[in-house]
C-alpha cells in the first residue's frame, strides 16, 4: 500500500506523545491543517480567517541554535514543493527561522531530535 503524507504525519506524531515525556518541548509541536480538501465555501472562509498558500505542515514555536523556530514540511518520496511552498521557505530563513522538507516522518524525527539538542544541528538548507 501507498503510504501518504497524512499517514507519515501521524507516525510523527505517534512518536511525539511517547517522546515528549523525556523533551517536554515537543509538546509545542503543532500541525498546520492548510491542505485538504474543502467547500467552496469554507475555502473562502479560511482565506479571510488568514489561512495561506503554501505554509509548511508542522512548526516547533522553540528558539535554537540561533533560529526563532523549527517549521518542517512533510512530504513523501516524490514529492515536490509548489511555487507557493518554496516561497515560504525563503520568508521564513529570511526571518530567522529554520525551515526544512523532509521525506517521511523517520527523517524529520531525527531532525527534530538534533535541532532540540545542544550539539550542532546541521539540517539542510534547501529542498532539491
Amino acid at each position: 500500500m501507498k503510504t501518504t503524507e497524512s499517514a507519515e504525519q501521524q507516525a510523527l506524531f505517534q512518536w511525539v506523545a511517547i517522546a515528549s515525556a523525556q523533551k517536554p518541548e515537543l509538546r509545542l509541536l503543532h500541525a498546520i491543517p492548510n491542505g485538504g480538501k474543502r467547500s467552496k465555501i469554507t475555502a473562502v472562509i479560511l482565506k479571510r480567517e488568514g489561512v495561506k498558500s503554501g505554509v509548511f505542515d508542522l512548526s516547533l514555536p522553540v528558539a535554537r541554535h540561533g533560529y526563532h523556530g523549527l517549521y518542517i514540511e512533510l512530504k513523501i518520496k516524490g514529492g515536490k514543493l509548489s511555487d507557493n511552498q518554496k516561497e515560504w521557505l525563503q520568508l521564513t530563513t529570511e526571518q530567522g527561522y529554520k525551515s526544512i522538507v523532509y521525506v517521511g516522518w523517520v527523517e524529520a524525527k531525527e531532525a527534530i531530535e538534533k535541532y532540540l539538542n545542544k550539539s550542532k544541528f546541521d539540517g539542510r538548507e534547501e529542498w532539491s
